[in-house]
């Protein structure tokens, strides 16, 4: 009957015919795709949303722990604080501030953390397989605040490379983070201090010429300490008096020598040296610790450029001007307190528009000090960053327009290692970058004060 009626032969034609095999394959792979690229962009959003919400949270836990720190806020106004922070910087991407919630807001007095939960409900836009057409995101942030003291000393670049825009660029950017780094505090129990160390072939130490020791071209061994010292008081060319009744050329510093060149010790250990080739002294003195703006802003505004580049030497004092060994010989208000990571950061901002190229220490008589001992002056400056971190002082450094590779290394080498999203390394192309990275790096030094 199948063979007559030619039943078999097209039951058998339809069981070998594969024409239909693509388009059903097709179909399966295109559901595959969809449904892959549904959970992608889903992924997607949830991954962006918590991202943005977590950000800002951490932002405001820390804006509120710093207003905390300050004296800005009281305890029982955080809530406030950081809703409207959050509220302010957490919309965007798939979410918006009316679906934004902080769930809870902890003040703990005894351990002194600010802690914060935050949620938001987004809709999917790819919801499959009878999923929920939204999803809950839930993020959570902890940060510190306390009364920690910030001490900081920032190395300014007033050498002859400077003259000019880049001249006027640093003023302008120092002037703003002066404003950053003090705006706000209590000006008669202040919890930032700032101090300026300008710098060229030598440091003019203003105040503390008095700790510094004049050499002769005779002079060798240690430099005296300053309780045992014989100030020089005649035949210097073009000497002039000073406060403690003294003669001398200048004010100016240049590296210490010996045994405690790489120190940090007390000038009633041993004086600093004033080498007797130092042939230019910058204008613009140093201004040790400070809550002063209108002294600090002065101090910027009296830079000229002129000499060259003895980086390791404006080092040394910023390194001296946060240093408890000094105290005793700094003026009253300017003393750095007792290093405590508790209690008291020390922070260094080390800043160089190029190479450094001049030194005197270990230079011999009649040897060349500008200009030609680059080698010198990075290894002087590279080993005072080291002993520097060592006693728990962090350093920020700022390339401004460098070019020279080894410029850009001694930066590095004395930039302390980054903390996650806190870097330490900055280069700045413009006057504008120059400005960005010392903001950067004021804001890095207060989320570490709280952090710490």
């Amino acid at each position: 009957m199948c063979a007559k009626t030619g039943l078999c032969s097209r039951l058998r034609k339809f069981g070998t015919d594969r024409s239909g095999n693509f388009a059903l394959a097709t179909a399966a792979v295109m559901s595959a795709l969809v449904a892959g690229g549904g959970f992608a962009l889903n992924l997607a959003q949830v991954t962006l949303t918590r991202s943005n919400l977590s950000n800002a949270l951490d932002a405001a836990v820390t804006s509120t722990a710093r207003d905390l720190t300050t004296g800005k806020v009281a305890p029982d106004d955080a809530d406030a604080l950081v809703l409207a922070f959050l509220k302010a910087n957490g919309s965007g991407g798939f979410t918006s501030q009316d679906r934004i919630t902080l769930d809870r807001v902890t003040i703990d007095r005894q351990a002194r953390t600010v802690s914060a939960v935050a949620s938001t409900e987004i809709d999917l836009a790819f919801p499959v397989f009878n999923a929920a057409a939204s999803r809950l995101i839930r993020v959570e942030s902890k940060a510190l605040y306390s009364n920690r003291k910030i001490e900081v000393a920032m190395m300014l670049d007033i050498t002859g490379s400077m003259n000019g825009r880049k001249l006027r660029d640093l003023q302008t950017a120092a002037g703003n983070v002066v404003d950053t780094f003090l705006g706000g505090q209590n000006a008669t129990d202040p919890r930032v201090r700032l101090a300026i160390v300008p710098y060229a072939d030598a440091v003019n130490t203003g105040v503390l010429a008095p700790v510094v020791h004049v050499e002769t071209e005779f002079a060798t061994g240690e430099p005296p300490a300053l309780d045992d010292a014989k100030i020089v008081s005649a035949g210097l060319r073009g000497s002039r008096r000073l406060p403690d009744g003294s003669r001398r050329p200048d004010s100016c510093a240049t590296e210490r020598k010996g045994a405690q060149q790489f120190s940090d010790a007390s000038p009633r250990k041993a004086m600093v040296n004033r080498d007797y080739r130092l042939a230019f002294c910058p204008s613009a003195a140093l201004e040790p610790l400070t809550a002063d703006v209108s002294r600090l802003k002065a101090t910027i505004g009296a830079f000229r450029a002129s000499g060259y580049t003895a980086g390791h030497i404006g080092i040394q004092w910023s390194w001296y001007m946060l240093s408890r060994k000094w105290a005793d010989v700094l003026p009253a208000g300017s003393r750095p307190l007792a290093h405590n990571a508790n209690k008291v950061g020390k922070f260094a901002i080390l800043m160089t528009d190029g190479e450094f190229n001049t030194a005197f220490a270990g230079v011999a008589r009649g040897g060349a000090t500008k200009g030609g001992q680059a080698g010198r002056s990075r290894n002087h400056a590279e080993r005072l960053c080291q002993e520097m971190k060592k006693q728990g002082i962090e350093i920020f450094t700022v390339g401004f327009q460098l070019r020279q590779r080894n410029a850009k290394q001694v930066m590095r080498a004395c930039a302390s290692p980054d903390r996650g999203s806190i870097r330490h390394y900055f280069e700045a192309a413009s006057g504008q970058e120059l400005d960005a990275a010392f903001q950067e790096i004021a804001g890095n030094i207060e989320r570490l004060a709280i952090i710490k």
